[in-house]
């Protein structure tokens, strides 16, 4: 409702009553767009989520809000343009307030090393889940099953994750943008592995006496996948418009509704009651992942409703079939009780 007023209130300052209900039509869209586009996002959250402590799940909903509102959807893009177009941080700012235009040019350019980043951490992220020898819930049975197996191979989701990042360079990025598109691959790749490591320093035996770490950790680890889902969106948000506040307020609806629906998922223990509700989320993850490697080169363009509807429809695809599992275990029950 904040980020509805101060549209409004925005859009009259800048033109009439026609430009506030405008600017008040977009914020919708855009949060509706974030929402639909984070959705498998806020599963994989709760999924981490509900292993930190409560005063740590507070955190995530207070300081996680702030840092997603103003960190990764609005100061985190002015950086990323200001070190790619070699741009003071003073001038960037002026540019996204005073001439929208060019700062969204500059943002767009900024695509190949976005996309490379979000596409290695995102790809980690999905592989990590589907070739974990340790999970016992396959969703698609022997083919999950197969590929549990091939992860008892040390390193072998970055190994997968290096090549497919090595290919999707050599043959879809412009030559001049090879080399920032590798680097900033790598660093995502760097970057999980780093936020990895340091979750392996607390195991369970010591989670209860370094809770405040591992919360710590875990919260690191949360910022940088919404990172790695937000930075994209921002870009496809200055399709919709160009003014900055109005980018930033409709992003911030939608983080906002990520992360109450991660709490409610937690809170209600949705992930136990929908078994296949974090594959589904995962699918939707590795999805935008290939995705976001593909969109690297600058033929092609997958709008941002499809990314989202293709996220939704894993999630959708993965509660119907946990509610069919749910039916079919408690038929099974009640065939042995008679």
């Amino acid at each position: 409702m904040v980020c509805l007023v101060l549209s409004a209130l925005y859009g009259f300052q800048t033109g009439n009553v026609s430009t506030a209900l405008q600017f008040l039509l977009i914020t919708v869209i855009l949060g509706v767009m974030e929402l639909s586009l984070s959705f498998d996002n806020a599963v994989v959250n709760a999924s981490v989520l509900k292993n930190m402590t409560a005063l740590w799940q507070r955190r995530f909903l207070t300081w996680g809000i702030l840092i997603a509102v103003f960190g990764m959807r609005l100061v985190f893009p002015i950086v990323i343009v200001a070190v790619v177009a070699h741009i003071g941080l003073v001038e960037v700012v002026q540019l996204a307030f005073g001439n929208p235009e060019e700062y969204a040019r500059q943002l767009t350019a900024a695509h190949v090393p976005i996309s490379a980043f979000g596409g290695s951490f995102l790809m980690l992220v999905f592989l990590n889940y589907l070739m974990d020898p340790d999970k016992d819930v396959h969703w698609l049975g022997r083919l999950e099953e197969g590929l549990a197996r091939i992860g008892k191979l040390d390193t072998i989701q970055v190994v997968i994750t290096g090549i497919l990042l090595l290919l999707a360079v050599q043959f879809l990025v412009p030559a001049e943008e090879k080399l920032a598109g590798l680097i900033a691959g790598f660093v995502g790749i760097l970057v999980y592995l780093a936020i990895n490591a340091l979750g392996g320093l607390f195991d369970a035996d010591s989670l209860a006496k370094n809770a405040a770490q591992a919360g710590l950790v875990s919260f690191i680890y949360l910022e940088v996948l919404d990172a790695s889902f937000s930075l994209d969106g921002v870009i496809g948000a200055f399709a919709v418009t160009k003014e900055v506040v109005i980018i930033a307020a409709g992003l911030a609806i939608g983080a906002v509704f990520v992360r109450s629906i991660t709490l409610m998922l937690v809170h209600h223990g949705t992930l136990q009651q929908y078994v296949f509700l974090e594959h589904g989320a995962h699918y939707g993850i590795g999805a935008l992942a290939i995705i976001m490697l593909l969109s690297l080169s600058p033929t092609v363009h997958i709008p941002e409703v499809v990314t989202g509807l293709i996220g939704v429809g894993f999630i959708a695809a993965a509660i119907y079939w946990s509610v069919r599992h749910n039916r079919a275990q408690s038929a099974l029950g009640q065939g042995r009780a008679n």
